[in-house]
């Protein structure tokens, strides 16, 4: 047993729990779930560029592109916080809960920013960095402020959304493929449906913040309902496209269809369905679906049929 008098170093159970808050706080300022789909789809452009490539490059777009989609989710809620505080589904975010200061949000969110792309310059190379650059740049300054004043910010964030895929071939082989290019329209298409689903879900939330929105702007959700069935022919379009040109087998091709045609249905609700609450939440979780189960069947196929 101790002596009463006995000097301790211990931390008090409080502080570590208010550092381990904090902790939790910084990484929720990364947008997880969607720095996680950025890292999966760079991974999947790798791995279909040139699956021979050493674990080392691997581990320097892994490492690159965490940082990098962490830095801009950091950056973008930096940015927004004061629209966050005004959305029910946002007000918990770490800024607005009052858990972390804009000051160091905003370092936090360059520091990890820098070290994304420095990794990618580092251990890959410069047009690897270089399109990460530019996907931090167009996400944090071009779409983030163009949601004030433009209902086509969903159209133009889309494209940041989709070059991850280009940052992982990049990284494999240092130039960007036609394959490439097709993973790229596959990830640009999914986004409209995807988003416009959460658009219309959520359209009084970006009311009351004072987004321009499609489901804003036009409230009887014609607009958004169009371009997600647009995009999503266009979508199925493209995801086949691989097949057409050789670049996969009709077992990639028949994974595409799957996944493409319980997409084409509710999309095609969302469009002539009213109220149209449902029609979007059916569309949102199967936009979940398809993109695991496209971009998984095509790498299986390519790296166990090809």
């Amino acid at each position: 047993m101790a002596s009463p008098h006995t000097q301790t170093n211990s931390i008090p159970v409080d502080t570590l729990s208010a550092e381990k808050g904090k902790a939790k706080a910084f990484f929720e300022l990364t947008k997880p779930r969607l720095s996680m789909m950025t890292v999966i789809t760079a991974i999947v452009g790798y791995m279909l560029a040139d699956p021979q490539r050493s674990g080392f490059a691997l581990l320097g777009l892994i490492l690159g592109t965490t940082f990098s989609a962490g830095g801009a989710a950091a950056l973008n809620q930096w940015w927004e916080r004061a629209s966050d505080a005004l959305m029910a589904r946002t007000r918990g975010r770490p800024i607005p809960a009052g858990v972390i200061s804009p000051e160091a949000a905003l370092i936090f969110g360059i520091t990890i920013s820098l070290l994304g792309v420095g990794a990618l310059w580092w251990i890959n190379n410069w047009l690897a960095a270089l399109l990460s650059a530019a996907t931090i740049g167009l996400y944090v300054f071009v779409y983030t402020p163009m949601k004030r004043w433009s209902s086509w910010n969903t159209a133009v964030g889309a494209i940041p959304g989709a070059i991850p895929p280009l940052i992982g071939w990049a990284a494999a082989e240092g130039a960007i493929g036609l394959m490439g290019w097709i993973l790229f329209g596959i990830i640009l298409f999914w986004q409209i449906p995807h988003f416009m689903a959460i658009a219309w879900t959520h359209r009084k939330d970006y009311a009351a913040a004072g987004y321009r929105m499609v489901t804003t702007d036009e409230p009887s959700g014609r607009s958004a309902a169009v371009q997600s069935f647009v995009c999503t022919v266009l979508l199925v379009g493209v995801t086949l496209t691989p097949v057409f040109l050789g670049f996969a087998s009709w077992f990639y091709g028949a994974a595409a269809l799957l996944g493409g045609a319980p997409f084409m249905v509710f999309a095609t609700q969302f469009l002539r369905h009213e109220p149209r609450d449902m029609a979007a939440k059916k569309l949102f979780f199967t936009s979940i679906s398809h993109l695991p189960l496209v971009l998984s069947a095509l790498v299986l196929d390519v790296w166990i049929l090809g």
